[in-house]
């Protein structure tokens, strides 16, 4: 079986756009890999953190992942700074990378220019802990956005270099590109990708946001003059995205969605969906405060750190051995 590996920051609530386009989709490939799911807070502070936000961040974002419907007993789940091989990795691979590679990633360079206060060396060397975590696992599929497709290659690149250099121990980790449908838009301006960060919270579904407050944004939605409800990602940008939720959040086909409100105005059909997102997210948020009050949930991130620490020990001491470090017993 292949393995798969991701890695999410906890850094405020998930969107429904980042249910879609990515925790669905884990739930629905849990069972075709070993699945390792790590919640990277080494990553969250390379940037300033509030320590009590953080650690509540971190417990928040393991109860939405098994809220999901991710089963603990078919995939990992850990928190990254409980495994201590990713640091350890990751400084050994910054060791064979260069300034300029660094310099030239994207993110970096955007998280970088607007800074006041001095550029933290950690938004620098983030690719390399991200190569590790990846690496550790002998990973051969990663699910990734556009976003994260650049640090992906130079994780390729540093394990090339590191099997050229050393010893041929890492797998060539290969990209998932989330499945068509997998890109929610942003509720009011449906031509930008819905995100938590979009000072209008209109835009956006929080997975924490109240029913009530589903509805007003699913009801506010942008659609456009015509009144028809049909897929038209060009022309109705609108639509398309209220559509492309419905269908996937009710497994119902667009062209089944599209007949059903052939005829109907715009406002029976986002009522319609209001009624739909108001009950996934009602039965979403029982299951996530289960978790969150349960000590199960401590007790399943207990053993996903046991056994994602007996896979990237064994990798991290296959790298020892190969770049020399520590003693050799005879």
């Amino acid at each position: 079986m292949k393995t798969l590996f991701s890695g999410i920051q906890p850094s405020g609530v998930p969107t429904i756009g980042n249910y879609i386009g990515a925790l669905k989709q884990f739930v629905d490939i849990q069972n075709d890999y070993d699945c390792y799911f790590c919640i990277v807070d080494q990553h969250a502070i390379t940037v300033p953190q509030d320590k009590a936000a953080l650690r509540k961040n971190i417990r928040s974002l393991a109860a939405l992942y098994l809220a999901s419907g991710l089963d603990p007993d078919k995939i990992t789940l850990f928190i990254q700074s409980e495994v201590p091989a990713h640091a350890q990795a990751g400084w050994m691979l910054t060791t064979i990378s260069t300034i300029g590679e660094l310099e030239r990633m994207t993110q970096f360079k955007d998280k970088a220019k607007d800074r006041k206060e001095g550029i933290p060396a950690g938004l620098l060397t983030y690719p390399p802990l991200m190569a590790a975590d990846i690496l550790l696992y002998s990973t051969d599929l990663v699910p990734v956005g556009e976003d994260q497709k650049q640090h992906l290659e130079l994780t390729r690149d540093l394990a090339a270099r590191f099997n050229q250099r050393y010893n041929d121990i890492f797998t060539m980790p290969e990209i998932r590109m989330p499945k068509v449908g997998g890109r929610v838009m942003s509720l009011q301006e449906p031509t930008k990708k819905m995100s938590k960060s979009d000072t209008n919270t209109k835009g956006f579904i929080s997975l924490l946001d109240t029913p009530s407050a589903v509805a007003k944004k699913i009801k506010s939605a942008v659609t456009d003059s015509d009144g028809t409800v049909k897929y038209d990602k060009e022309h109705k940008p609108g639509v398309s995205n209220l559509l492309s939720i419905y269908s996937i959040i009710t497994e119902t086909p667009i062209s089944d969605l599209e007949a059903k409100y052939d005829g109907k105005g715009y406002g029976e059909f986002k009522s319609d969906l209001a009624d739909v997102m108001v009950t996934f997210i009602t039965q979403f948020q029982e299951k996530y405060n289960y978790y969150m009050e349960s000590p199960e949930l401590d007790a399943i991130l207990d053993r996903g750190a046991e056994r994602a620490s007996l896979k990237a020990n064994k990798m991290l001491k296959k790298m020892e051995n190969a770049m020399g470090l520590g003693r050799k017993r005879k």
